[in-house]
């Protein structure tokens, strides 16, 4: 039988990570993640990570650093960043986005 639940999540009272990102609805395959008006800043280190990434610009604006590549996010925006692909990123002006990863990036500590 097919699972039919249904999970709700009230963004007011999801748990943060450590990096500032809200944790939204996970299921066993995809997990959701807000990151809410980070503030403008230096680059990230380069990162690559064992899931892929999906997001969504709400507002503000961010510069992708992807495999050489530079990207603008703006709202309405939407972006991939592939499993294993070496990337970093800077805040332009306070940024919200909401972002999926799968397999769940919170999962077995991959948000680490």
């Amino acid at each position: 039988m097919p699972d039919t639940s249904v999970t709700k999540i009230d963004s007011r009272f999801s748990p943060h990570g450590p990096d500032g990102q809200k944790y939204l609805a996970s299921g066993t395959q995809v997990a959701m993640r807000l990151w809410e008006n980070e503030e403008p800043g230096d680059a990230k280190e380069p990162v690559s990570r064992e899931y892929e990434t999906v997001g969504f610009v709400i507002s503000g604006r961010a510069e992708l650093q992807l495999e050489g590549q530079t990207v603008l996010l703006e709202p309405g925006n939407s972006w991939v960043v592939p499993k294993g692909a070496q990337h970093s990123y800077r805040i332009l002006e306070s940024f919200t986005a909401v972002e999926a990863t799968t397999p769940p990036a919170h999962a077995h500590h991959r948000d680490a």
